[in-house]
C-alpha cells in the first residue's frame, strides 16, 4: 500500500488499443436468425432492442453500471474477417449469402445507454439499440456477456468501497479467475472505488494503478525471516509492506520495525483473527515507536468482513475472492430483447412495440426513457422508466440515457477517471438504507410512466402476498 510498490496510472480510454476480432465471441444461434432473416426478406427491418435487469441480485438494494467501456471497444473490433468466415463457412454456419453480407458488416445504427459507473434497479433501460434486425441481434451474446461480468463485479466493488470508506482496498483476485476475467475485475473493480490492483495486464490495457511486494514463499526461501525481510528492505526501501504471518507475528513485527529503525511503511496480516491480531499488532507498533507504520489485512474477505473489521485499527485492504466472484452473485442476469420493430421495410415506416409474455420472463415494449427523481435535498427516490417521449418541465427528474453511438460511430467512451467520479456521485445520492449489509429489496422503487396496463411491478415474479389470510 506504499508509494514505492505501486506502479502509478497512466492515462487510458476506458479500453485496450488492439484486440483482435470479437465477432465470434457470441453464439451460434446469433447468426442462424441472420441467415433466416436474410432469406426472409427480414434482416434490415429497423428494430430496437434493450438490455435490462427484471430485478436485482437476491437481497442487493442497487446495482452499478460496469463494462460500458469495454463493450464499445469490442463493438468497434466487431468485424468477420477472412478467417472468422472461413470458419463459419467450414461449419456449415453459414452460406455465401450470410458469409457475404458479414464481410460488410459494420453497425450503422444509434446505441442509448446508461453511462458506466452509474446506479441502476429491475427494469432500468442500461443499454438500447437501434439499428436493423441483423446489425443488431448478432451483439446479444457480447454486450450481455460484458454487462453482466462487469457490472456483478462493479456491484460488488460498491458495497466493499462504501463499507471501506477512506480505507483503500487492493484487487487482488487474479488466481481465483480465468486470466482474461481477471483483467476486466480489476478494471470493474477500479470503476467502483478500488485503489489498485495486483493485475499488471489491467495496468498495461486500462491503466489502473498495480501494487505488489512479496508472499510467504519469499520469506520462506531465506534462511530466516530476518534475511528476507532485509533483502525485501533493500530492493523496495523503508516504505515497503511486510508480510509478517509466515511464522511468529509478533516477533516478525519486531524485526521489520528494527530493521527500518520504526520506519516500516506497512506490515501485512494474511490469517487468523484479523481484528483481534490487527488491535495486538497496532499496540506493539506503537510501544515500538512506529506510530506511522500502517496495517494491511487480507484473508478471504467480502463487505461483510470489512464491516466486521470497521472498528479495527486497519489501514487498507486486500480483497480477491469475493469480488471477483460478484461476492456470491457472479452475474446480474440482464437480457437482450426486443422491444420494437418497424411495421414493414419502408424507410417510413412506423414502430410497433413489441413485447415477451412469457411467465416470469415478461418484456416491456416500446422505446424507453429513464430518470432519476431526486428530492429537494438531492436523494434518490425513485427510478422512472416510461414509453414514448421524456417528459420535460421537472428539474428533479435526472436523465440517465446518454448517446454512446450515433450512426455507427463510437462517441460515449470515456476515462476510467470519469467513471470512478460519476460513480461516487450516483451512489452519494442514494438514500442511506442502501449501503445497509443486511439482505433488503431495491433501495427505491422503479415507477413505470405511460404504461397503465402495467402492474405497479411488472417484474416481480412471484404473487403478492395476501394480508387477508392466515398463514398456514
Amino acid at each position: 500500500m506504499t508509494a514505492t510498490e505501486a506502479a502509478p496510472a497512466v492515462p487510458a480510454a476506458s479500453g485496450p488499443s488492439e484486440v483482435p476480432t470479437t465477432a465470434l465471441l457470441t453464439d451460434h444461434y446469433e447468426l442462424t436468425m441472420v441467415r433466416a432473416a436474410i432469406r426472409a426478406g427480414t434482416a434490415n427491418r429497423r428494430c430496437i432492442f434493450e438490455l435490462f435487469a427484471r430485478r436485482l441480485p437476491e437481497g442487493r438494494r442497487y446495482g452499478v453500471v460496469g463494462g460500458v467501456g469495454r463493450a464499445l471497444c469490442a463493438l468497434r473490433h466487431f468485424r468477420f474477417d477472412d478467417e472468422s468466415l472461413r470458419f463459419l463457412r467450414d461449419r456449415e454456419v453459414v452460406d455465401d449469402a450470410v458469409a457475404d453480407w458479414l464481410a460488410s458488416y459494420k453497425f450503422s445504427g444509434d446505441i442509448w445507454g446508461y453511462p458506466e459507473g452509474e446506479i441502476y434497479f429491475p427494469g432500468s433501460p442500461l443499454v438500447m439499440v437501434e439499428s436493423t434486425f441483423g446489425e443488431a441481434v448478432v451483439l446479444e451474446t457480447l454486450l450481455l456477456s460484458i454487462y453482466n461480468h462487469d457490472s456483478a463485479i462493479a456491484s460488488a466493488a460498491s458495497r466493499m468501497t462504501a463499507i471501506a470508506g477512506d480505507r483503500p482496498i487492493i484487487e487482488m483476485g487474479s488466481r481465483r479467475t480465468h486470466e482474461l476475467a481477471a483483467v476486466a475485475a480489476a478494471r470493474a473493480a477500479y470503476l467502483a472505488g478500488f485503489s489498485s490492483t495486483s493485475n499488471l495486464e489491467a495496468g498495461r490495457r486500462y491503466g489502473v494503478p498495480t501494487r505488489g511486494t512479496s508472499a510467504h514463499a519469499f520469506t520462506m526461501l531465506h534462511a530466516t525471516e530476518r534475511e528476507a525481510f532485509a533483502a525485501q528492505i533493500a530492493e523496495l526501501g523503508e516504505q515497503t509492506t511486510l508480510l509478517v504471518d509466515t511464522y511468529d507475528v509478533m516477533e516478525a513485527v519486531r524485526t521489520g520495525v528494527e530493521l527500518t529503525e520504526g520506519r516500516l511503511g506497512a506490515v501485512r496480516l494474511d490469517s487468523g483473527d484479523l481484528a483481534l491480531l490487527a488491535a495486538q499488532v497496532r499496540e506493539l507498533l506503537d510501544s515500538l515507536g512506529a506510530t506511522h507504520t500502517k496495517i494491511v489485512v487480507t484473508s478471504d474477505l467480502d463487505e461483510f468482513a470489512l464491516a466486521a473489521l470497521s472498528g479495527a485499527p486497519v489501514d487498507g485492504y486486500g480483497v480477491g475472492t469475493a469480488l471477483v466472484t460478484g461476492s456470491g452473485h457472479p452475474t446480474c442476469e440482464f437480457v437482450y430483447k426486443l422491444v420494437a420493430r418497424a411495421e414493414s421495410d419502408e424507410p417510413e415506416s412506423p414502430m410497433l412495440a413489441v413485447a415477451k409474455k412469457s411467465v416470469n420472463k415478461i418484456s416491456i415494449g416500446g422505446r424507453k426513457y429513464a430518470l432519476r427523481r431526486l428530492s429537494a435535498q438531492g436523494t434518490a427516490e425513485a427510478e422512472i422508466v416510461g414509453v414514448g417521449i421524456q417528459p420535460d418541465g421537472d428539474n428533479n427528474d435526472r436523465p440517465l440515457l446518454v448517446k454512446l453511438v450515433e450512426s455507427g460511430k463510437i462517441v460515449g467512451e470515456e476515462s476510467l477517471e470519469t467513471i470512478r467520479q460519476r460513480h461516487l456521485r450516483s451512489r452519494a445520492e442514494l438514500p442511506l438504507e442502501a449501503l445497509k449489509m443486511s439482505r433488503g429489496e431495491p433501495v427505491i422503487e422503479t415507477v413505470w410512466a405511460g404504461t397503465d396496463d402495467l402492474p405497479s411491478d411488472p417484474y416481480r415474479t412471484t404473487p403478492e402476498p395476501s394480508y387477508d389470510q392466515q398463514p398456514t
